[in-house]
């Protein structure tokens, strides 16, 4: 190889290094756009101080597989008792701890919609509480036991949790239960650890279960404007999957620390492909 020849070919690879290199930067670095929150998109309204965004809340329908507690407690027990009607007498946080703890309190206790809508209570056997909402429900249980108890009583029926899904690129994926009647988002996924730094946040799919089937929704974390959408606070049996951004596929770091040591490896290549270049 004569002395031209030999000075294109280090100079094509110097230039094929420091291409590599360059790439390789620029493609680990996330941007802070990608990982912010509820920023205001250009299509957003400027947001006065003072001024709030009104949340668009629909009452949930009871469905299939859902979990309902139902307590019944007449007047005497009311002036005997007091208004505490909670079925763990004695260890009030039980079902909270459990909640917490990934268990489900309501499973042994609550009473499940079968596919047809119905649960089964003592003493009126099946009542349709499907496409019902919970004050619905509550009304039609009252009804049917008005045979039964004469005296005057109190019907209270709530949801045995919010149960979700979280999974893909969350810091602790899983099925979680959440012992509330309204959950946000973000508070979906705080209670899943959050997101990892390669989430992809501009497309969330969340999966929504109704009576005829599920449906697929891509939501975008970023933009302020979810606060304003259908889908701000999820419903039961919810199923949220983020995906993760194009780094992961190309093996880049997913914060500075995996970045630098990733380009200190690669400058050691580089200087060792150039050294072997200059030997020849």
């Amino acid at each position: 190889m004569n002395s031209s020849t030999r000075f294109t070919y280090r100079k094509t690879t110097h230039s094929l290094l420091f291409l590599i290199l360059f790439s390789v930067f620029f493609a680990s670095c996330i941007p802070n756009r990608k990982v912010i929150y509820l920023q205001n998109e250009a299509n957003n309204p400027s947001l006065e101080p003072g001024n709030k965004i009104p949340y668009q809340t629909v009452k949930y329908a009871l469905q299939f597989n859902d979990i309902v507690d139902v307590q019944v407690i007449t007047n005497e027990e009311i002036i005997r008792n007091g208004f505490n009607i909670t079925k763990t007498e004695g260890t009030p946080n039980l079902g909270m701890q459990q909640g917490q703890g990934g268990g489900d309190v309501y499973y042994m206790t609550g009473y499940t919609v079968d596919e047809d809508g119905m649960i089964e209570l003592p003493l009126l056997g099946k009542v349709n509480v499907g496409n019902l909402t919970l004050d619905e429900a509550k009304e039609e249980i009252r009804n049917r036991l008005r045979d039964y108890i004469k005296s005057d009583f109190y019907v209270r029926v709530k949801l045995g949790g919010i149960r979700y899904s979280a999974i893909g690129e969350f810091k602790s994926p899983g099925k979680y239960v959440v012992l509330q009647d309204r959950m946000t988002i973000f508070e979906a996924i705080a209670n899943a650890g959050d997101l990892t730094t390669i989430a992809r946040r501009d497309k969330l799919l969340l999966i929504r279960q109704y009576p005829d089937g599920s449906q697929v929704y891509e939501v975008n974390l970023n933009d302020r404007a979810l606060l304003n959408s259908e889908f701000y606070f999820i419903r039961p049996n919810d199923q949220l999957y983020v995906e993760p951004l194009k780094v992961r596929e190309l093996g880049a770091g997913e914060n500075a620390a995996q970045t630098l040591t990733l380009l200190i490896s690669l400058f050691t290549f580089a200087a060792l492909m150039l050294n072997l270049t200059n030997n020849n």
